[in-house]
């Protein structure tokens, strides 16, 4: 149940059932602490906030700049604007590790669980692969590529501004190489097939080999030309082939008990650090199967 409060001039959106909190503080005293100010301004114990802190729910604009906040001592200026987004569901998920299989010092390649996203939200980063691999590393990370929450398999995460540019290029560029594989419903009745289909109105193709087949399954490897959000969801989908696990795409519901069967196994393209040939695949033991 939500209720709307409003304190100090500001609506403050409370859902009590699961404590959901979505405010804005804007501090009245110069060199304020940051926890004393979440602390005053919600119902909200200090070592709660202290986690929530570190799990990247709380942002803090500065003139035109709103950034992430972390410092639990950060000292506050008057008219500096602090926004939490508290859901406490979301707070006590806990990620699966991701795997390092890769690390060249200015990117590193990473195996992403199924349930870990690639980048944050507002509501916290703690359950993000740019943030878990920050802590595992220490080191700043950049974002050059994504995968569905629900997709597992590798990215490539950069560590320096310079990498996250190259890297980026040669994304947009498609000088990287990307391979996956499905688990899709139906038997397929092709050994290879060219899908080249417009998603969201943007040209795209893929690739699509099949591997094997058992029962009502096939398992496909699908080499992709073009990025396109849920492209190869899209792609097989509109060939009468969904992923098995697909709530969005294919038929499965909210409650199918197995996860997106799609994996990205194999990275290949030219390091922009050393211009050395990189191929990096997934062990057979890390793929997904119909066995």
């Amino acid at each position: 149940m939500f209720i709307s409060v409003i304190l100090n001039g500001f609506n403050i959106k409370i859902n009590f059932m699961q404590r959901i909190i979505e405010q804005k503080i804007i501090n009245q005293t110069n060199q304020a602490l940051l926890i004393n100010v979440l602390a005053d301004a919600t119902s909200l114990s200090k070592q709660v906030l202290k986690s929530a802190l570190d799990k990247g729910c709380v942002w803090l604009k500065t003139g035109k700049k709103t950034n992430r906040v972390r410092r639990v001592k950060k000292p506050l200026k008057v008219d500096d604007e602090v926004f939490i987004y508290f859901n406490e569901k979301i707070l006590s998920s806990t990620p699966t590790k991701p795997e390092l299989l890769l690390d060249k010092k200015g990117y590193s390649v990473w195996l992403k669980p199924a349930g870990v996203f690639a980048q944050g939200s507002k509501w916290g980063d703690h359950c993000a692969l740019t943030r878990l691999v920050e802590k595992s590393l220490d080191r700043q990370t950049f974002l050059v590529h994504r995968l569905d929450r629900a997709t597992s398999g590798l990215m490539i995460i950069a560590h320096t501004k310079q990498a996250a540019r190259e890297l980026s290029e040669l994304f947009a560029d498609r000088k990287i190489k990307k391979t996956y594989l499905a688990i899709v419903e139906g038997k397929f009745q092709d050994k290879t097939l060219r899908i080249e289909e417009n998603i969201d109105g943007k040209h795209a193709i893929s690739h699509v080999t099949l591997l094997r087949a058992a029962g009502n399954k096939s398992l496909l490897k699908i080499d992709i030309e073009t990025g396109r959000k849920h492209q190869i969801r899209k792609h097989l989908s509109s060939v009468d082939y969904p992923i098995i696990g697909d709530r969005l795409h294919g038929n499965a519901d909210k409650n199918y008990p197995e996860d997106l069967q799609l994996q990205a196994i194999r990275l290949q393209f030219q390091c922009p650090i050393s211009k050395e040939e990189i191929e990096i695949e997934l062990a057979d033991t890390k793929k997904i199967s119909l066995d």
